[in-house]
């Protein structure tokens, strides 16, 4: 792992400092237990950090048990620092205006941050929010008003480490809503192919009756780890492909096919990743579809939203793309019908349906994790969305 040693001495300087204020407050308080308690916080926040800085997890062949171990010692470590900071801001903030209750404010904002962090870390995961959307196109076939389609997004299978039975829920959850048609965009693994194969099985129960299609994400293509050789690089991609044909989805890399009802027919389209990176730009709609502004009606499946404006928009009439890639950042505030994220700072189209003329979008927050193991409002999706004719 590449080692950022300034960020890494200005958050121990912090830490330090803000640790030393802590322990000589509650001291003088006559808090001496509460103080050896921050003490023995502040030495296994150290030992996190260091050992996160020093795990070598650059290389493919570091085991995905390692690499989650990391994650999660590295939340650990957050968990740890940032309900103490926002507890001494609060505490500041009461002594600079000299009113002594908000002493006790700061301990509860310290408590329900730590409480709202880990319980993102060990609940949320595990929950499945299925959501029904209706989406209506004028430009829709008679025959496939009422169809029903099931998105499914960033499984990042190797956050689970092997542990199946959240995986088989959702692949249960996605089963029992029957849909004609089942669409994965993007980002099964998050490093190697090696950690979707503990699921291997689980994933070919995905059945419906116009078949199971997939598209590559950017943490498909094995771009995260160092690998020892280019030829090793493309075997494992190979494999990736290989998994899913083997589970009997159909993986549409910058390819089409057609589905018909009776006289009635779309086209849906993969794309592979088209992002905002320079080495992300693979997919491309008329490579994969040579009539993008025919007559057909057509759906594109494609990992980042990014691409719909990018690429889509000027180079197509695609009337509806599927998305995922932004997991919401893993971090979403709702009341009611209103949502937000900080994915929005990011990506103007970061979840639930967009609309720009008569061409749609649809970005699915997906279901598992990458960076920090916990999802913080931003429940695990899987989304049924419904065709209708009309506007």
């Amino acid at each position: 792992m590449k080692i950022h040693w300034l960020g890494l001495i200005v958050v121990a300087v912090l830490c330090i400092a803000m640790d030393v204020y802590i322990c000589r407050r509650l001291h003088r308080s006559g808090y001496r237990c509460l103080a050896w308690l921050n003490g023995v916080l502040a030495v296994l926040t150290a030992g996190l950090a260091t050992a996160v800085a020093v795990m070598p997890l650059g290389d493919a062949a570091t085991s995905n048990s390692a690499f989650v171990a990391d994650q999660y010692m590295l939340y650990t470590f957050f968990t740890i620092l940032a309900p103490k900071a926002l507890g001494m801001a609060v505490y500041g903030i009461g002594r600079l205006i000299r009113q002594r209750w908000m002493t006790l404010c700061a301990w509860v904002v310290a408590a329900l941050v730590f409480a709202v962090m880990w319980w993102g870390a060990i609940v949320t995961p595990g929950k499945i929010e299925v959501r029904e959307v209706e989406m209506r196109f004028d430009r829709l076939p008679e025959a496939f008003d009422g169809y029903r389609i099931v998105q499914w997004s960033d499984a990042h299978l190797g956050t689970y480490n092997g542990r199946t039975a959240i995986v088989e829920r959702q692949i249960q959850a996605i089963n029992d809503l029957h849909p004609d048609m089942i669409c994965f965009t993007g980002d099964l693994v998050s490093r190697i192919t090696a950690e979707a194969e503990p699921y291997r099985e689980i994933l070919s129960r995905l059945h419906a009756p116009d078949g199971v299609y997939s598209v590559l994400g950017n943490h498909d293509y094995d771009d995260y780890v160092h690998w020892d050789s280019e030829q090793a690089k493309q075997a494992d991609s190979k494999a990736l492909c290989d998994l899913q044909a083997a589970a009997g989805w159909k993986l549409l890399n910058n390819d089409h096919v057609i589905i018909k009802r009776g006289d009635d027919q779309i086209v849906l389209i993969g794309t592979e990743n088209y992002g905002d990176h320079i080495g992300d730009k693979r997919g491309n709609i008329t490579s994969a579809y040579s009539g993008s502004r025919d007559d057909n009606f057509k759906i594109q499946l494609q990992h980042n939203p990014y691409a719909w404006r990018a690429n889509t928009l000027p180079n197509s009439n695609v009337d509806l793309m599927l998305a995922g890639h932004t997991h919401a950042w893993q971090l979403m505030l709702r009341l009611g019908n209103w949502r937000w994220s900080p994915a929005c700072l990011r990506y103007p189209e970061w979840g639930g349906a967009y609309r720009e003329g008569n061409q749609q979008l649809y970005v699915n927050i997906g279901t598992g994790m990458v960076g920090p193991p916990m999802r913080i409002g931003a429940t695990p999706e899987i989304t049924v969305i419904t065709l209708r004719k009309g506007l």
